[in-house]
């Protein structure tokens, strides 16, 4: 899986965050386990 431009990723073990800047071959990974893509935040309607 290729690390995506722009992307941010979250470790579920200490929880750091990291924001990917370069695109690449292979997996972001901290504390000997891949990182988890941050889903996106909802924003509020603006009704």
């Amino acid at each position: 899986m290729a690390n995506q431009l722009g992307k941010r990723y979250t470790c579920a073990v200490c929880g750091t965050l990291v924001l990917c800047t370069k695109t690449g071959e292979g997996a972001v990974q901290c504390c000997e386990a891949d990182m988890e893509l941050q889903e996106p935040r909802k924003l509020p309607s603006s009704d």
